[in-house]
Order: structure tokens, then sequence, then C-alpha cells
């Protein structure tokens, strides 16, 4: 929630700034009353900057309540990293896709969420819940348990402080996290089994920009069942995710001369 921005020294753009902050993860569709009590703005002032936000894009209105546009999210993909690496992943997504027949995930860390940057939807049948632009757990994805076991340690702190259940496989238990965490250190992949949604197996492996970058995103599968077919797919990830790793290095490195 945003501090008080009724001052007469909040100047308009920190108004507009403290209406859209008030959106979070938890907080998705807002009324005008609520909008205006997040942001710390008098409602008149909110219901302005509301209209004018959603005449350009920025917000949407859906009977009584807002919600952040389309515009913000088109716009937030210009960042270079994520530009570069959504224009740098596409073909290869498209091999996984061809190659497996199955929905393939390219996914970043956003605080204590994975944000999906794309997807390309496979097998019907198979219960998918994620969408472009979307925020699920960290803990209950493949991509996410990768990005977790390479994230900052109080981002894993606050993760393994609160493992909601989302099904009935969900791992709810620190330590278990914990130990699934080094193996996916150790062995370079994680894998779920019905942990996000049920009928729904995933697998996914870390990209990084070059062979000792950072871990800057992650690249999944997801499928009806992992069973014989999972060192083919981990495989396929491999080589995928180390071409990204190797594109989006030069793309970066040519982008900065």
């Amino acid at each position: 929630m945003s501090g008080n921005l009724s001052t007469p020294g909040a100047s308009v753009t920190s108004r507009v700034f403290g209406l859209l902050g008030a959106f979070d993860a938890d907080n998705r569709a807002l009324s005008l009353t609520e909008l205006a009590a997040r942001a710390g703005l008098p409602l008149p002032t909110a219901h302005r900057l509301a209209r004018e936000l959603v005449a350009l894009g920025a917000l949407e209105r859906r009977e009584d309540r807002y919600t952040v546009g389309r515009r913000l999210w088109d716009l937030g993909l210009l960042a270079p990293v994520q530009y570069e690496l959504r224009q740098v992943a596409a073909p290869f997504l498209q091999d996984l896709y061809g190659a497996t027949g199955a929905t393939v995930h390219l996914a970043e860390r956003d605080g204590t969420q994975v944000l999906y940057l794309d997807r390309l939807s496979g097998n019907a049948s198979v219960p998918v819940v994620s969408r472009i632009g979307g925020r699920l757990p960290l803990h209950a994805t493949g991509v996410g348990k990768v990005l977790l076991a390479w994230a900052p340690e109080d981002v894993q702190r606050q993760v393994l402080a609160s493992l909601t259940r989302v099904t009935p496989y969900t791992v709810t238990q620190p330590g278990r996290m914990r130990e699934q965490l080094r193996r996916i250190r150790r062995e370079g992949y994680a894998q779920t089994i019905e942990e996000m949604s049920q009928g729904a197996c995933s697998v996914a492996v870390p990209i990084r920009p070059s062979a000792t970058g950072d871990v800057v995103a992650a690249l999944g599968l997801v499928v009806a069942d992992l069973g014989r077919g999972r060192a083919r797919l981990i495989a396929g990830l491999q080589v995928a995710a180390a071409g990204i790793g190797r594109s989006l290095w030069v793309s970066l490195s040519e982008s900065e001369r």
C-alpha cells in the first residue's frame, strides 16, 4: 500500500505511481474506494487519475472494478533484459514445442513469484493454469523452483516461511523444500508432479547469459506424465537453454557497444 500522497507537495507522477502501486498479487481488481484508500489519495483525485489511465490503456475498468491494463505489460516487455530474452528465446521455444508437443514456458522471478514471459500451449488435455504476464507461486511450479533455487537467501527464507498448499501434492514442508533446492542446484533441473494442478507435471532448467553468469530466467515444459521420457525432455531443455543463454549474451553485449 502506498503512503499518503494527498499532501500539496506530491507530484502528479508520484500520485499516478501511487495509484498503480495499489495493485499487488493479492489485490488484482480494486474498486475506486479501495484504489483511493490503498494509494492514500482523496476519492475525487483517484477517480480523475483512474479515468485518465483507463483512457490511456494503463488501467482497465470492468463494471465497478479496476485492473492493470495491457499497455503496462507491453511497456514492461520493452525493458532491455525481458525484451532481448523474449526475442532470442522465441525460435528455441518453437523448436521445443515442435519436438515435444508440450506446453513451453519462459519465466523469470518477480519477488516471491514466478512471472511468465512467454508460453506456447501444448496438449489441451493437460491442465495448465499459467498465462503470459501471469504470476504463480515459486514453490509449486517447475520454472519457479529453478528460480527459487538460485534466488538470494532472503527470498528463499521468505518463500519457505509461507509454503501454501495448492494441491494435495504441493510441497509445504520447509525442510523438504530446502533439500529439493539443493538437489536442483546440484543436478541443474527441477521437476513437479501435480503440485500446481492435478494431472500436470513439469520439468525446468535455468537460463544463464554466459557459462558462469547469473540465472536470469527459467525454461520449462508441462506434460501429463514425466515417466520414462524425463531424461529426453531435460536434455532438450538444456540444449535450448544453452542456446538462449549464448544468444542473449551476444545480444546484450552488442547492445552495450
